[in-house]
Formats: C-alpha cells, structure tokens, sequence
C-alpha cells in the first residue's frame, strides 16, 4: 500500500511537470522576458501553478526583465543597482527565484531541501546585497533596522507593550493585568518593528505535488522594518518593495508608508492626507512618472511623496543633484520628532539600547526635557542634515518660504516639548506623593489612568503637533489628536490629581 501511494505521488507530480513543460514551449515569451538560470527555470515550472500570483508579480518586475550585466552598463545615475562586480554566473540571467531564495546557504537557518535544490524561505538583506549592496549596508545603519531590537531589549518599552497588549482581567474587584505572547505582540507592535524569525522544527505537508517537508517559522510571516531573519540579519526590503515585484513605483509612493505611519502616534499618513502636499498628490499623482530614475523634480512629479523627503535620488530639468538616494532614512533630518516623550536630535548610532540618562532610564532624554547629548547628533551634524532637506524644498519654494517653515517647525517642536513637560511634572507628582504606583514604587509607569494621559500627551497629541507642522497640514494638529488635546489633558490630569488628593485628605 505504501509503495502504490509513492507511485501514485510521483504520477502526479509528473502529470504537473508534464502540463507546465508544455505550457512553458507556447508561452515562454510571457513568463520571462530576459533569461532565466536553469534553477529558476526549474522553479516556475512548477510554481506557475502552485503559486500562480508569486510567479505573474514576479513576470511584471524589472528583475524580470532585466539581467545584472545590463543593468550596469546603464548611465550611473540611471541604474537601480550598486554592486561593482558581480558573480559571473549571475550577469547574463534575469534575478529569478533561485537568485534570491538559493543564495547564502551557509548562513541561512531555514535552508531546506527542495526538489533537489537548498532553498530558504526568508529573503533578506545581506541576499539582495549582491545587487544592492550600498542601499543594504545603508539601511543596516538606520533606525528602521534596528526597530525590533530598540522595542524588544528596551525594558522599559516592554512595561509599555505590556500595558498596551496584556491581557486584562477582573477578578476580586482588581484588574490583573497579563503579559501578551509573541502572537499577540506581532500582530501589534511588532508587526512594524519587525518579529524575531526562527526556525522551530520540521513538518510534512500535503502539497498539489505530492508530500514534501518544510520548516517550521516562528514570527512568520512578517514584512517588519527591523525584523530578525534567520539568517542573523536586521530588516526587510519587502516593507518597502513588496515581494515578488519590488516596485520603486510602490516605494516612491506614500500608501507604501501608511501602513505603518498613520495611527496617532505616527500620523505621517493623515496629516499628509490633508497638506497641500497630498492634495496636489491625489489630484495629478496619474500623470506623474513614478518609476524614472533619477527621479526629476518638476518633470516626473510636481510635489513631494515621503520618497522624495526620505529616500529618492532627485535631480532638477538640468540634471543637478538635489538629493543623493539613501536607505538611511534620517540623513536628512536633525531632529527625530515621535515616539518618545520628547523632540530631540537624532541618536548617533541606530541601536539606541546603548542610550541610558542620568537616572539611568534607556531614553535619549531626561524627563525634565533635556536632551543626552553624548548619543546624540551634535550641531554641526544637525545644521548639515537640515541644510540637505532645505535643499529639497527649495527645488519648489522660494528662500524665505522654507526659511518661515522650518521657523513654525522649531517653534512647535519647543511649544510641544514645553506641554508635554507640564503633564510630566504633573504624573511625578502623583507618583511621589503616592497617588499613582510609578517609578519611585519601582511599577509600571504606563498603566494606571494618569499615566495613559501621560502617555497620549507626548505619544498622540504633541506628535500629531508636530508632524503637522513638519509636513505642511497644520490643520491637523490643531483639532485633530493637536493643541486643542494637549491643552485638554493638562487640564484633565490635573483635575485627577486634586481628586486624590481631596480623596486621600
């Protein structure tokens, strides 16, 4: 019996073989345009019917289209590639399956034998840094790589995540509040900052090709910006380039983004929803050309997305560099505006676990507002980053427009900064006249109701602030998770606070 379900087996993966060959000698043309290895050939034999969406995202992309050894004898500012040598045996052939899923077998933890070839499922950095290997060492020195490990090795970020995912239950009229599992956590915070991917073992599955073995991955699937791969790496170009295609145009445009920066914490995405910025985007974005390189202002675009701020490579109509392309997405920003409780320059290395205050918190700032400047950028540093985004500006605004601009963004970061500090020595208070259990009692900070409006005072309201005044859609913070919330919470806070004082007389 087991012998007749093996040879049953084998027909039918021979009878898929079979009809994908012969598919393959009609529409050849259709499936690739440049050649492909004998190992990717080998792959969309089968994966044509397996995973027919993979494989037509796949036929749409320019890896598809294009083999590494022309595309270096593009004009150096047209190339979409970095390498100075690549391997010979991959110059003539189009980056196909097997270009990204054989490559690093030794380092690669979630290697597995595939129809005779070592395949791994995790394609990360250090594999597309064989064609991209400056945009790869760039990214590994940005902030966005190290989102996972700056959460995750954080504790007092993981009291947070507790209080924010926990599980809370009532039982004998006290909240017990339980710590949230890796699920519940990757399908939260780390699903932007990225999980830690593991193999955890082996299973047999029953696939339309017979019965074949697969690992087991634990915080999988994930697209997170830090994400730990399996092979010891940090990132994902996929949160950016979605696989299998990996457009520049879905990068260069602001939904790419959205999907992480668009709740009140990081609302990149509404407030530019409502700046003349996204107007303009919405209204002729059709006519724009979103997959020129290098991208020239003026000709393939008219106003800035978050790519022409962040990341682009951006000339003028003669060809003059405004911005040089960057995967490290603070080089042109001084100041890092959201997600902790104060504005403050940007921290020199991208692993900010090495970041401790005077009161020995990991944070970039004491609570009293200043800011630790032994890990952070100096002046010198922040006037040259601010110069590069100046010059972005003024490749569509006149001196003085940018200069009033950059004049309401400082004047907002100080008013932001300045209320949030009130609500701070607000939340003391209460915790040293033990009103609320905080740092003095050694417990969470992040729980109690005094300490949540803390929480959204700098988290939600004076980031909302300040983003609307750095992108143009002042409205937004106004009304809108803006002043008039920053305003309200002080004043709510404070009346929490002269009710436990009245209650506790």
């Amino acid at each position: 019996m087991q012998r007749e379900g093996k040879t049953q087996e084998n027909l039918i993966r021979l009878f898929y073989l079979l009809t994908l060959i012969i598919s393959t000698m009609f529409f050849s043309e259709s499936l690739w345009a440049a050649p492909v290895s004998e190992a990717t050939e080998a792959c969309l034999l089968c994966h044509a019917s397996v995973t027919p969406g993979i494989v037509a995202d796949w036929q749409d992309s320019r890896h598809a289209q294009i083999t590494p050894g022309e595309a270096v004898t593009r004009e150096i500012r047209a190339r979409r590639i970095s390498f100075t040598a690549i391997p010979e045996e991959q110059a003539d052939f189009s980056v196909g399956c097997a270009e990204c899923h054989t490559l690093n077998p030794q380092t690669h933890t979630d290697n597995f034998d595939h129809n005779d070839y070592q395949v791994h499922t995790v394609v990360t950095p250090p594999d597309c840094a064989v064609c991209h290997p400056v945009e790869s060492e760039q990214y590994g020195e940005n902030l966005m790589a190290y989102a996972y490990v700056n959460l995750h090795e954080n504790e007092l970020y993981q009291t947070m995540i507790t209080a924010v995912n926990g599980l809370q239950r009532f039982i004998n009229n006290v909240i017990i509040l339980e710590t949230p599992d890796n699920i519940v956590n990757g399908q939260s915070c780390f699903f932007c900052h990225g999980t830690e991917v593991t193999v955890t073992g082996q299973e047999r599955r029953n696939t339309e090709l017979g019965e074949m073995d697969f690992p087991i991955l634990s915080g999988w699937p994930n697209t997170g910006v830090g994400r730990l791969n399996p092979d010891e790496s940090r990132g994902s170009c996929s949160s950016c380039h979605p696989r299998h295609r990996f457009s520049i145009e879905v990068a260069r445009k602001p939904y790419t983004c959205s999907e992480c920066h668009k709740g009140p914490d990081v609302p990149a995405a509404k407030v530019y929803e409502v700046s003349k910025h996204g107007n303009i985007f919405n209204s002729f974005s059709e006519k724009w050309d979103f997959n020129n390189v290098p991208w020239v202002v003026g000709n393939d675009f008219t106003a800035p997305t978050c790519a022409v701020c962040h990341v682009s490579l951006v000339v003028n109509a003669e060809g003059a560099v405004v911005s040089e392309r960057s995967h490290k997405m603070n080089d042109r920003l001084a100041l890092r505006l959201f997600g902790l409780i104060y504005a403050h320059p940007h921290p020199v290395s991208a692993n900010t676990t090495l970041i401790t205050n005077q009161d020995g918190l990991p944070l970039p700032t004491e609570l009293t507002g200043e800011s630790v400047m032994e890990y952070l950028i100096d002046t010198t540093e922040q006037e040259k980053r601010t110069a590069a985004m100046k010059k972005i500006c003024l490749a569509c605004h006149g001196s003085q427009w940018v200069a009033g601009h950059f004049e309401g963004l400082n004047r907002t970061i100080e008013e932001t900064n300045t209320m949030t500090l009130t609500a701070t020595r607000i939340v003391v208070s209460a915790w040293r006249e033990n009103l609320a259990m905080g740092r003095p009692q050694g417990d969470n900070i992040f729980d109690e109701a005094i300490e949540k409006m803390w929480v959204e005072q700098w988290l939600f309201y004076a980031n909302s602030t300040r983003f609307a005044a750095a992108m143009v859609g002042a409205d937004y913070g106004v009304f809108a998770n803006g002043r008039w919330y920053l305003s309200k919470n002080i004043q709510m806070m404070n009346d929490w606070l002269k009710l436990r004082r009245s209650l506790k007389k």
